[in-house]
């Protein structure tokens, strides 16, 4: 579609991170993540799971920015602790942001500069280092370049393959650093290294550009691709159903 804005196909890279699922939790953080997983949910990964953004399941999506007393399809109840319970057998699949992420899957989002005096404290490690060795784990950076884009992280809150190498089998077992969406394109891991990989490029955008905008060398496939566009139905769902008032245009600059 000619006239699917950046955001629109950062929300479709993003549901295709979803692909294949099937019938798992997805817990997306921020207003493109929540568009994609529900969009996934609608289109191609029905089994697919979500909730409101509090312990409510959901069995129909609700916009992004909805009120908290907006009216929802309620079917099911997922209590604190049983939340957990869900994390820990592996049914679940977070999209988290990364304040910086390297080329092995180590992401921070912690603090800047060094841990006993660092020159910024961020959020803390947050759920990252359960999330990153219990279930697959993708992130979404919305501007992509070099100070999040990083040789080596500050403070490692979600585990990267290198370390989680080092640690050994028990940490590698359910270890997987799915995709990484950002405004230029979707990077993965699926090298014999595990060094992060062009996966695709959004329209328009260039492996040279992408390349400068990236603090560590990318692995690049001989064949680089292009993000899909979004499908009139998909499109028109982004903009009747899932974000009406467009919020999505906020998180992403063109």
């Amino acid at each position: 579609m000619s006239d699917a804005t950046l955001a629109e196909i950062c929300a479709v890279a993003c549901a295709e991170a979803w692909r294949g699922s099937g019938e798992v939790l997805a817990s997306p953080i921020g207003t493109i993540p929540t568009i994609g997983a529900r969009l996934a949910a609608l289109t191609f990964e029905p089994d697919l799971a979500y909730g409101d953004g509090d312990a409510s399941q959901l069995a129909a999506p609700i916009p992004v920015g909805a009120p908290p007393d907006a009216e929802k399809v309620v079917e099911a109840w997922i209590p604190f602790g049983n939340f957990f319970d869900i994390v820990w057998s592996g049914r679940r699949h977070v999209m988290m942001g990364a304040t910086q992420i390297d080329r092995y899957g180590n992401q921070n989002i912690a603090c800047i500069g060094p841990w006993a005096q660092p020159k910024a404290q961020l959020l803390g490690v947050r759920g990252a280092p359960g999330n990153t060795v219990n279930h697959p784990t993708s992130y979404w950076i919305p501007v992509h370049n070099a100070r999040v884009f990083v040789e080596s992280v500050d403070c490692a809150s979600g585990v990267g393959y290198d370390r989680a190498a080092k640690a050994g089998p028990t940490m590698q077992q359910y270890h997987h650093i799915h995709h990484v969406v950002s405004n230029k394109g979707v990077f993965d891991f699926e090298t014999p290294d595990h060094a992060m990989r062009i996966r695709s490029l959004h329209p328009g955008v260039t492996v040279e550009e992408v390349q400068e905008l990236t603090g560590f060398p990318l692995v690049v496939p001989a064949d680089v691709p292009t993000t899909r566009r979004p499908s009139d139905e998909e499109l028109r769902i982004i903009r009747e159903v899932l974000d009406p008032k467009g919020l999505r245009s906020a998180e992403v600059p063109e």
